[in-house]
């Protein structure tokens, strides 16, 4: 024994290091692995293009972020929901909704530096419909989205005329009375019915041409072309103008708006809260909604962006500032439009009584100053009471002048740009060439940024597909992507076009929206695997995503999701009548073919999970 002991003893050491450095080999064989796969995941293509610094990009999101929806949109929806009320479930929304989903977008697009399709094949090859379902929706959205960019060419060009034509009527061919059809209106709706969209009666006639309009359309495309032509090279440079050119306009009309007359109406309209309506579910619902769209969630154009960050960018960072500056750009822009309210409203009561007052003093022969603004109700019923048989021939000419329904009228969308403020912009003191040029200039900004992200939506991904790259050049690619949407646009500069527009704004993008959304949250937290996608997170930042996002993203923000999809079923089913009847086919086959990718993914899930 004692001469084995030593024997045995050093066999029993031989094989501890054995072990030893077989758990090491094995442990260096995983880690290895797991290096390949975060490699696979997060390989950086160094022929890839990189915005020029962490701003850039910030610039690019808030460029694409804050449109036309954060000045005609959310306005609308405070005055239907209560005014400041209805900050209350916009906030929430934002914080359990659009905040998570933003970051996940960047995240991802970061990890990955492709596209929304590439990202998506990566991630997992039977997501790949998921990226080719954003595709589609950016290039749909962005033919009918530039049309918009062409009204607001078609108005800023008429903003140097003096006067405005959009001021007042204009005289028939023997100059000796105004046109009918505007006298029966309004100048400023006949400008943007007839003088823009030269709209017939229905869809079913298409009428013809509007060849200015044609024109505003090549110039908008041609436009979008140039800001996107040379990637991140010239598209980050147009957006330090997109994005802070807004910013300058709404100051200034701020400045200006809360000096009009009547524009504290307005304010305390806006900041007056019904808190009734936080009880009424269509305000959380229209509140999640706008928190949705608004930051672009879906279109791939945010995954397209974070795709050309550096791999250690702080996109978490980033998402927190860029959906606070884009909410609180609403906000902002809710201010401006209220004072501009307050003053439109004011100015048209004031303008009610006035006719009132002259139509009295007319009729029963008054001397001047009799009535005023202050005591009209009285002589309205003084002489009803004397002169009964004389006030009963003017009842069918008298007008109820209300200040409250005259703040009540809501208007949102081209209603609101085109026609109402328009005529606010005719009322107002001053120049109102200015101010017209101004506000226009500020349309197109908006209108351009949300463009460079839409097409960078659609041409990112394109881009990224060896197949494509390898033949065609990026410029030859994204002129083709321009004018096929060019093309296909003039549909909005015939007769018809506003009903066509209608029919892609409610139905190109909606509920396909929300699906995408709902199967990349799904893609991510369950079939990548949320601990997996932390971790890849931390490879990049530094640190793992908190509890907060994890939550979100596994729970509620896709409960919320089914929320929004099952309401929007139910309202389509309940809302009523077709509104274009025989064109409702088309409105079915934009939807359809959208949705077909995404229940490809959904039925590829279902099977791999089998």
């Amino acid at each position: 024994m004692a001469i084995l002991l030593p024997t045995s003893i050093s066999f029993f050491r031989q094989i501890n290091e054995l072990k030893l450095k077989l758990i090491n080999d094995q442990n260096s064989t995983t880690a290895n692995i797991h290096k390949s796969e975060k490699s696979e995941l997060t390989n950086m293509d160094d022929g890839r293009p990189s915005w020029e610094n962490p701003m850039q990009f910030v610039f690019a999101c808030i460029s694409f972020a804050v449109g036309l929806g954060n000045v005609w949109r959310f306005p609308y929806l405070c005055q239907m929901h209560g005014g400041g009320g209805f900050l209350i479930p916009y906030v929430i929304m934002l914080v359990v909704e659009g905040l998570p989903l933003f970051y996940l977008e960047l995240s991802l697009g970061q990890l990955l530096r492709k596209g929304s399709i590439g990202a998506w094949k990566t991630i997992n090859p039977y997501l790949v419909g998921v990226g080719a379902a954003s595709v589609v929706v950016s290039f749909l959205v962005s033919v009918y989205y530039n049309a918009i960019v062409a009204w607001s060419f078609w108005y800023l060009f008429h903003s140097f005329e003096n006067p405005l034509p959009w001021a007042r009527c204009p005289l028939t061919t023997n100059r000796t009375e105004y046109v009918e059809e505007c006298a029966k209106s309004s100048p400023t709706e006949y400008f943007w019915y007839r003088e823009t969209l030269n709209i017939t009666s229905s869809i079913n006639e298409p009428g013809t041409f509007h060849w200015g309009m044609v024109l505003c359309l090549i110039l908008s495309w041609l436009v979008v072309y140039l800001c996107i032509i040379r990637g991140t090279e010239s598209t980050g440079k147009v957006v330090y103008v997109t994005a802070s050119f807004p910013y300058l306009v709404l100051l200034i009309y701020l400045i200006r708006g809360v000096t009009l007359p009547g524009a504290v109406n307005g304010l305390k309209y806006m900041f007056t809260p019904k808190i009734e309506e936080l009880i009424d579910p269509k305000s959380w619902i229209d509140a999640a909604t706008q928190i949705f769209f608004s930051l672009g969630l879906g279109f791939g154009s945010l995954i397209a962006f974070a795709s050309f960050n550096q791999k250690n960018n702080n996109c978490e960072k980033q998402a927190v500032i860029i959906a606070f500056i884009n909410s609180l750009t609403s906000v902002f822009a809710s201010i401006v439009t209220f004072s501009i309210y307050g003053f439109k409203a004011t100015h048209n009561y004031e303008s009610c009584l006035d006719r009132m007052v002259l139509l009295l003093m007319n009729t029963f022969d008054l001397m001047e100053g009799t009535i005023t603004h202050t005591n009209l109700k009285e002589w309205m019923n003084f002489l009803n009471s004397t002169d009964p048989d004389k006030f009963s021939t003017l009842i069918p000419h008298l007008e109820t002048c209300d200040l409250q329904s005259q703040l009540d009228t809501a208007a949102e969308g081209t209603g609101l740009s085109f026609i109402v403020f328009t005529e606010a912009i005719v009322n107002m003191p001053g120049p109102s060439q200015i101010w017209s040029v101004l506000y226009f200039s500020m349309l197109l900004m908006l209108g351009i940024g949300s463009m460079v992200g839409n097409t960078a939506g659609v041409i990112t991904p394109l881009s990224d597909m060896k197949i494509i790259s390898k033949h065609m050049p990026k410029e030859v690619m994204t002129g083709i992507v321009c004018l096929l949407a060019c093309l296909i646009g003039l549909v909005f500069n015939i007769g018809s076009g506003n009903y066509w527009f209608s029919i892609f704004n409610d139905y190109a993008a909606t509920l396909t929206l929300l699906l995408i959304v709902l199967v990349e949250v799904i893609g991510i937290c369950y079939v990548h695997g949320i601990r997996r996608f932390r971790n890849d997170i931390e490879m990049m930042i530094g640190h793992k995503p908190n509890w907060y996002w994890v939550i979100t993203w596994t729970f509620v923000s896709p409960v919320l999701i089914v929320g929004l999809l099952i309401f929007y079923v139910v309202d389509y089913i309940m809302s009523g009548t077709l509104t274009y009847s025989t064109w409702n086919s088309v409105e079915v086959c934009i939807n359809q073919s959208l949705l077909s990718y995404i229940y490809l993914d959904l039925f590829n899930i279902i099977i791999k999970a089998e």
